[in-house]
């Protein structure tokens, strides 16, 4: 298999979707790795393995709809391995594994049968101390986006999921690329200003566009450096509620057609006014452990 990323929204090919099934007991307020899986434990709410597997198998669906190649994890008991974007992600034609929670090391292995169809020299693993996940990294054409936290308290936070580290060890695994890094908002307890991963609080859609959230960046000027990127008129902001509720977290199948939840109803109409397709799923079970399609999904090939 020939990987290729260069962007967030060129023609889907090939893809890695995570799965729920066999998803193990409702973890302890201990386990939890973010403060919205929390809130959902404490309320007695957190999802069943048997509603996000239907919403899983939704998406699925859609994918296979538009002729893209669907992987899936193989299965390990009483794991969860829903959010595949954190394992690893690709840009240009390496596969860079990342550097995650000690606990979710798993993951990886569950997905070998389909890494044997790399060629082994574009399987890159950055060094132990830079620390990253998937839903920090945005190939963008000759730009490559990065979420990171950057405070020396960095250690304090468990929603604190790409370092310094492992921003300078994609600069010198991507020489010829303007890495561009940008602070989040962090909060171990309160769900609604943590912005777990860059793509919790933005993400590209269609030709020029952008969804995103200014209170989930830390520094203002890194926030308007990415509104001037893609031009005022290009950006739909959304709310504190709306980011809480994962909306920057949709899933592009190409500049034309997006995955996103169908409770979305205001960034659905919007999108659909930019004249993007938007295939809607139910995905708010899965949402309630602070991630999406996005983080659900792990692109190999676009076009």
């Amino acid at each position: 298999m020939k990987l290729h990323i260069s962007s967030e929204t060129s023609r889907l090919r090939s893809v890695v979707l995570g799965t729920a099934k066999s998803i193990g007991p409702i973890p302890t307020l201990e386990e939890a790795y973010d403060p919205k899986s929390q809130e959902h434990i404490k309320a007695g709410t957190y999802p069943t393995e048997e509603d996000m597997v239907a919403e899983m198998e939704a998406v699925a669906a859609v994918l296979e709809k538009y002729d893209v190649q669907v992987f899936r994890p193989k299965i390990i008991e009483d794991y969860n391995q829903i959010f595949t974007r954190d394992i690893a992600f690709v840009i240009d034609d390496k596969f860079i594994k990342s550097n995650i929670l000690p606990d979710r090391d798993q993951e990886i292995e569950a997905i070998e049968h389909v890494m044997r169809q790399f060629d082994p020299a574009k399987i890159i693993t950055l060094p132990e101390e830079a620390h990253i996940e998937g839903g920090d990294v945005m190939p963008m054409g000759d730009h490559i986006f990065v979420g990171t936290y950057k405070g020396e308290d960095y250690r304090n936070f468990i929603t604190a999921r790409t370092n310094q580290q492992a921003v300078d060890a994609l600069i010198r695994e991507f020489p010829d690329k303007k890495v561009i890094s940008f602070s989040l908002k962090k909060s171990n307890h309160i769900a609604k200003d943590n912005a777990l991963h860059l793509d919790c609080c933005f993400q590209p859609v269609g030709k020029n566009k952008a969804i995103i959230y200014k209170g989930g960046f830390l520094i203002e000027d890194e926030y308007n450096w990415l509104v001037d990127f893609f031009g005022k008129e290009n950006i739909y902001e959304i709310t504190r509620d709306e980011m809480y509720h994962m909306n920057s977290n949709i899933f592009s199948i190409s500049e034309d057609v997006v995955i996103s939840e169908k409770g979305f109803t205001r960034l659905n109409s919007w999108l659909r006014e930019q004249g993007i397709t938007v295939e809607e799923v139910p995905y708010a079970e899965i949402s309630k452990q602070e991630g999406l399609l996005r983080c659900s999904t792990l692109p190999l090939i676009r076009d």
